[in-house]
């Protein structure tokens, strides 16, 4: 059977050899990192107790250094398997999530074409090469020598010369290669007008592009018109290039991440060389467009976190977001992106030749790691002064969340765009309230101005009267997880007397944006390591409740749970000024001290008439009403 072209290696772009060998061997933890995709173990292919079996994940190959057995993924699973070729092609594709297409009697003949273009765009390369050092590139040779490109940095990565003519077809020609095969490998243009072929690119640089193979696959153009249309020009796709799954320099910069224990990507051609003649050799960039999905997935290849670096300017920061949009359905734990925004006006080059390549590294080291750059995206410049600004901005970011699908990352990312939003929204608060909790069974914590009262015993004081309202609220929640998004702002202030529900609470909050559509309760659960329902279904006054049912009616549930926030918020607010208040109830109270429980009363008969009586709730809540009443009247 054969294969369509470029299959086995999208095949060997997604797997990670270090995967396929590890289910077969066991790592040298002394000689293995990991980080820099390097890996040693004892062969699995003869009996030996040293770890002499080297896997390089990022080239992709191992090699034992005692029975010299070498190759590739596919190689191993042949060998260690006893499969066939095409068996061992299956078993990988099918981890990777590739289908694999159906037999192709014409793919070895298309490959054999292929071979020829690569042949034809070699001799292409050597051709440019040539041309740099003829008198019609002395503009060229100017214009490289202006941007501080040495010898060995031109000669390293083949930079040639395109002249204002059609050398190239001609010199291709003369060489015995066919008119249909250069316009095949986009070195020239079929004439409209029925003439010779002419070439593509003319007055211009010419930037050799290769696969992660080493071969010639396209080439960029940068025009030394300044009139020219576009400053740069890429190959158009052709069977050996598609610019969406193609790095510039990603061979080198591939092998550089793995000694360096770090990947950029830059912009453009001179960024990548810039940036290696400054000694960072492991730089990329896209060729001509966004970044995409099978561009980001080769950049995992190379490293776990690529940096990122644009043009600080509009345009650099646009792109910047768009790929954010790209990246997050891609996530995986410790694979992400960090971003490194350029001066405003300066990129790299500029930078490095006018600071020197250790302000490039600062930079490098203080990355912003992507939350940053979509937290910004959704917040500046913006002024959140209504709840209806706010609301928006909370469905876009759960919009944004919703696209992540890995469930920790997701988790993870909704926790800290919640602490980001809190500190937008209420900048002055904590989540904490300033209130000291009374402990279980532990009277002598009340407050000195309750100490001597009903409210401080240990069975029936604010704590087990807030445990029914706390309890009661959480349950809601977890039954009626949309109901807690509309709320989420009021949830996140919430006080609590209870530390236990509390932290049921704070937990609450940091999975909400799991919430839709799963087990809310399976998934709190999970986290705190005991199911949460069966622990706020023990208060037997909030099991009987009918509007904390699942099925209970929206609109009375939403009423209930609002009437219960607003009750714990009043409430808490009394202790809070009676508190404030313990050090005059000693002595002769004052008008200063009539009036602060004055108020106190008169937020207590506020919840009284604006709170929603449920029914089941009412005897407990009259109850709290009259000691509460009892106690005010009493300092009064």
């Amino acid at each position: 059977m054969s294969l369509p072209d470029g299959f086995l290696d999208d095949l060997r772009t997604r797997i990670s050899i270090a995967d396929v060998v590890g289910r077969k061997v066991s790592w040298d933890a002394r000689k293995t990192n990991a980080g820099k995709g390097d890996y040693w173990a004892p062969c699995p292919f003869h009996q030996e107790k040293t770890a002499s079996f080297h896997v390089d994940d990022r080239k992709g190959f191992y090699y034992c250094f005692g029975c010299h057995a070498k190759g590739d993924a596919l190689g191993f699973v042949r060998e260690t398997e006893n499969l066939g070729f095409m068996e061992a092609v299956k078993l990988l594709a099918g981890e990777a999530g590739m289908p694999v297409p159906d037999s192709d009697p014409r793919a070895a003949e298309r490959e054999a074409k292929r071979a020829t273009l690569v042949d034809v765009m070699e001799a292409a390369v050597q051709h440019y090469k040539l041309n740099l050092s003829t008198a019609a590139a002395q503009g060229a040779r100017a214009y490289l020598e202006q941007r501080g490109l040495s010898a060995a940095i031109i000669e390293h990565f083949e930079i040639g010369f395109a002249p204002n003519a059609n050398t190239l077809s001609e010199h291709l020609m003369a060489k015995g290669f066919e008119a249909a095969k250069i316009i095949e490998a986009g070195l020239s243009i079929k004439s409209d007008r029925g003439g010779p072929p002419y070439d593509r690119f003319r007055g211009r640089i010419i930037f050799p592009i290769r696969d992660q193979r080493g071969r010639a696959i396209a080439f960029g153009g940068r025009s030394l018109d300044p009139d020219a249309r576009a400053k740069y020009l890429n190959s158009p796709e052709t069977p050996l290039f598609d610019k969406g799954r193609s790095l510039y320099n990603f061979g080198p910069a591939r092998a550089a991440a793995g000694k360096a224990g770090a990947l950029i990507v830059a912009e453009g051609y001179m960024d990548v060389i810039a940036l290696h003649q400054a000694g960072f050799a492991h730089a990329v960039a896209p060729l001509g467009t966004a970044i995409t999905a099978e561009q980001l997935q080769l950049m995992w290849r190379a490293h776990p976190e690529p940096v990122i670096t644009l043009d600080g300017d509009t345009a650099g920061i646009r792109a910047a977001m768009r790929l954010v949009d790209v990246a997050l359905p891609l996530l995986e734990p410790g694979k992400s992106l960090r971003f490194v925004l350029m001066p405003e006006g300066l990129d790299p080059d500029d930078l490095i030749k006018s600071a020197g390549a250790s302000a490039m590294q600062d930079l490098l080291e203080n990355a912003r790691p992507m939350v940053d750059i979509l937290w910004q995206r959704e917040t500046e410049g913006q002024v959140f002064d209504s709840p209806e600004r706010k609301a928006l901005l909370d469905k876009n970011l759960r919009s944004l969340l919703d696209k992540i699908t890995d469930f920790s990352i997701k988790s993870h990312y909704g926790q800290e765009i919640k602490n980001r939003r809190q500190t937008l929204f209420f900048p002055q608060r904590s989540r904490k309230s300033s209130f000291t909790p009374w402990k279980k069974n532990t009277p002598q914590n009340a407050l000195p101005d309750t100490k001597n009262s009903l409210l401080a015993s240990a069975n029936t004081g604010p704590e087990a009267e807030a445990r029914v309202r706390e309890s009661a609220i959480l349950l809601g929640c977890l039954n009626h997880p949309d109901l807690a998004e509309k709320l989420e702002s009021q949830l996140e202030r919430l006080p609590y007397l209870c530390p236990d529900l509390r932290q049921i609470g704070h937990a609450l909050l940091a999975e909400l944006p799991e919430a839709e559509g799963q087990d809310f309760n399976h998934i709190l659960s999970g986290r705190l390591g005991f199911d949460v329902i069966d622990k706020l279904l023990s208060i037997r006054q909030v099991a009987s409740n009918p509007h904390l049912r699942r099925d209970a009616d929206k609109e009375m549930a939403e009423r209930a749970l609002s009437a219960d926030i607003e009750r714990q918020f009043a409430i808490i607010g009394i202790l809070e000024e009676t508190s404030d208040a313990r050090q005059e109830i000693t002595s002769d109270p004052d008008e200063g001290l009539t009036w602060r429980l004055e108020q106190a009363r008169a937020a207590k008969h506020q919840v009284e008439s604006e709170a929603f009586n449920d029914g089941e709730n009412e005897g407990d809540e009259s109850h709290l009403s009259q000691r509460l009443q009892d106690y005010l009247d009493g300092k009064l």
